[in-house]
């Protein structure tokens, strides 16, 4: 075939059996797979209906379809997700519509409602909902007993309840989730061999892309499918598994060699998106790794610009050298698309998005970006600066009287108005309850006069708001790092103002462009691109800056097994990989006020 290397037309021609292709980023996957498919058809005379095409979102099962319609008139092949292949099974045996999907509203309202009767203290019912589903997720995917699952959402004991609950609720409607498919799926087919020969019959050809993604129950099924004759046919690469909180682990594809020792193994091994120093210094990071096939993939294109690694005093100096970098860019006469911003989450991109609204650079966010400025611990935030100003909101005032506790009691406010003098009154011959009002009464005067930065410090450590979110982390069993992070964060967006009302003028502001973007439902081809390493992977752009790259963040703090590591610097690995010309990384020496050290994945890149 014309403009294919050899291993590609070996891959592409392989027939019969299993085979393995290894397929490094940038190597031409998604080629091999349409072109395959085309081939079995074309060249061995394979019925389209034979052959399934399995990929993980709607997105790339469309693209995979309509590249293969561009080279192919043959019609009949299946290309879906997962979900859509086993829920294509569930319809068959129950008669199963669309009407017996469980949506995403209701799942929530559900557990909601579970999370309220259980009167589960939380001040972050949302991130508890989420974790809650997650758990849920992980117990029904790794078909996990759910008496030996310890969560970490809320007790054990509570947790089994809403989950037993959750799946009468649902099922008593009639109802199916995600993760049922897969469940309902296997074991149907375990249970009706009957039914698994009529879909062995139906799929006999069997291709995967994206398989270091998958996870143990989706393997397992695709295996039965694939049996007895076994030719199935994955496409991935182990170095760029970055799904293990999903329950993908690099282990099911390292292993797919001793599950069919008769299989094809092809190594994809040339590079046609970076320039060979970006992919030479993404392969020097990744060979630290120790679980993973051994490669030899080269870059095509000549070489470039050397791999752009810096240091900065701090954020602030990042942020404005790099928007110096793509103003100067644009200025050449370059698209806005032609760069990214990545991330170790989702949060890390608020600094940037605030920047770029400011010098009114156009960019677009692959991930939903959570306005930090809402979160509880900003609203208590906010409600002490506001009550430094008024001093007589109620609402404001019953939300952080006893953060940190001062024992005052709710039905001692009985009016709309706050008034110190009837706070004392009531608490009239208790000295200490005194000395707690007269000490408040102080904290907000002395705020009064404080610019937002160090109004925010004094919260923090002159009224002791931080060791409440400390006790409050130890009575939820929750990380207290993971709290004061976010206090971090939302004082570090203080620095730059004078006033608190500038501030609250500026957040404002921010949210409504937050809201903007959240409508805008395409990517503006002008527009910088933020997203995270997890939401970059599949992508490309022209120049990639790669920010905080410090200790505590790549890798991620809560990376501590080898494991855990490995999967952070296959993450890096992907992040390096998305640049075709110029690559920067960046660290800083100061985080917060603290001093941060660069993360290790860097250590041998800055000696070499």
């Amino acid at each position: 075939m014309n403009n294919t290397t050899e291993a590609q037309f070996r891959a592409i021609a392989h027939k019969t059996g299993p085979a393995m292709i290894l397929a490094g980023p940038g190597s031409g996957k998604t080629l091999v797979i349409t072109n395959r498919t085309r081939y079995l058809i074309d060249e061995y005379g394979i019925n389209p209906q034979d052959i399934l095409v399995i990929t993980f979102t709607k997105a790339a099962a469309a693209e995979m379809k309509e590249r293969f319609s561009r080279m192919s008139k043959a019609r009949g092949v299946t290309f879906g997700t997962f979900h859509a292949v086993f829920f294509g099974i569930l319809k068959h045996a129950y008669h199963y519509t669309a009407a017996n999907i469980l949506r995403e509203e209701q799942k929530c309202r559900i557990l909601t409602e579970l999370i309220r009767e259980h009167r589960i203290s939380t001040e972050d019912e949302k991130q508890l909902l989420s974790d809650l589903i997650a758990e849920i997720s992980t117990v029904k995917n790794e078909r996990i007993d759910l008496n030996h699952y310890y969560s970490s959402a809320c007790p054990e004991e509570v947790f089994r309840d809403i989950f037993r609950k959750y799946e009468t609720v649902h099922r008593e409607q009639g109802l199916i989730d995600f993760d049922d498919m897969l469940t309902y799926s296997y074991e149907l087919l375990k249970a009706r061999p009957d039914i698994l020969a009529g879909w062995q019959k139906r799929f006999r050809y069997i291709l995967v892309d994206e398989f270091q993604d998958i996870n143990a129950l989706q393997y397992e099924i695709v295996r039965m499918l694939a049996a007895p004759k076994d030719n199935l046919f994955i496409v991935g690469d182990d170095d760029q598994s970055i799904y293990r909180f999903r329950g993908a682990k690099p282990e099911i594809m390292l292993n797919f060699p001793k599950d069919y020792p008769q299989a094809e193994v092809i190594e994809l091994d040339c590079n046609f998106r970076c320039t060979p120093s970006i992919l030479n210094s993404a392969l020097y990071v990744i060979e630290s790794n120790t679980h993973r096939f051994e490669k030899k993939l080269h870059a095509v294109r000549p070489d470039g610009a050397p791999v752009d690694i810096q240091e900065f005093r701090d954020q602030e100096h990042e942020i404005l050298y790099l928007l110096k970098c793509i103003r100067d860019g644009i200025e050449q006469g370059r698209s806005g698309s032609d760069f990214a911003i990545l991330f170790r989450t989702n949060q890390a991109a608020r600094p940037f998005a605030e920047r770029l609204l400011e010098f009114n650079l156009p960019f677009t966010m692959r991930d939903a970006l959570p306005n930090i400025y809402e979160h509880w611990i900003a609203r208590d935030l906010f409600a002490y600066l506001h009550l430094a100003l008024v001093q007589t909101d109620r609402k404001e005032f019953l939300q952080v009287m006893n953060r940190p506790k001062r024992y005052i009691a709710r039905d001692c406010i009985d009016s709309s108005v706050v008034s110190f003098e009837t706070l004392r009154t009531y608490h009239e011959g208790k000295d200490w309850m005194i000395d707690r009002i007269d000490r408040l009464e102080t904290d907000l005067k002395i705020l009064r006069k404080m610019r937002p930065y160090a109004a925010v410090n004094y919260i923090r450590f002159g009224i002791g708001y931080e060791e409440f979110l400390k006790e409050y982390a130890a009575q939820r069993r929750m990380k207290g790092e993971d709290l004061i992070d976010i206090l971090n964060e939302i004082q570090d967006g203080a620095k730059p103002f004078n006033s608190v009302e500038e501030w609250l003028s500026h957040i404002e502001d921010y949210k409504k462009a937050l809201e903007e973007k959240g409508r805008q439902q395409e990517a503006s081809e002008d527009a910088v691109t933020l997203a995270t390493l997890h939401s970059s992977k599949g992508l490309e752009f022209t120049e990639v800056f790669l920010v905080d790259v410090n200790e505590g963040i790549i890798p991620y703090k809560k990376a501590v097994l080898e494991a855990d590591i490995e999967e952070e610097r296959r993450l890096f690995y992907v992040g390096m990989t998305r640049a075709k010309d110029q690559l920067h990384l960046f660290y800083v020496r100061e985080r917060y006020g603290n001093a941060a050290d660069r993360s290790e994945f860097l250590d041998g890149l800055i000696q070499e």
